[in-house]
């Protein structure tokens, strides 16, 4: 079970910080994605860390997003910088046993939680 928190409504420019809890004792093995979906468009992949600390970014999100993981406290993070209008969306945290950036290939995931971000 995954329980994404975090999101909010920011200025453009601002940050935020979204939290994905893990409840089970095999968190360490999974590889993690954040995904987003505005209104009207396909799920998207934002970020992705491997079990072992390896990460992947959309281009639309480098050098201002930074995905980590804390594998004591079953949690993968999304720290979101420099937010602009066009990152507003519903965020989801998902995990697969396998490596992808696919997201039907992810096999669990959270409720999602919303960032809104103004001009």
């Amino acid at each position: 079970q995954l329980q994404a928190s975090g999101g909010g409504l920011v200025q453009a420019g601002g940050s935020l910080r979204l939290s994905c809890a893990a409840s089970g004792r095999t968190f360490s093995r999974y590889m993690m994605g954040w995904f987003r979906q505005a209104p009207g468009k396909q799920r998207e992949l934002v970020a992705a860390i491997t079990s072992g600390g390896s990460t992947h970014y959309a281009d639309s999100v480098k050098g201002r997003f930074t995905i980590s993981r804390d594998n004591a406290k079953n949690t993968v993070y999304l720290q979101m910088n420099s937010l602009k209008p066009e990152d507003t969306a519903l965020y989801y945290c998902a995990a697969t046993l396998n490596y992808s950036l696919i997201p039907r290939h992810y096999h669990y995931w959270g409720q999602g939680t919303e960032v809104t971000v103004s001009s």
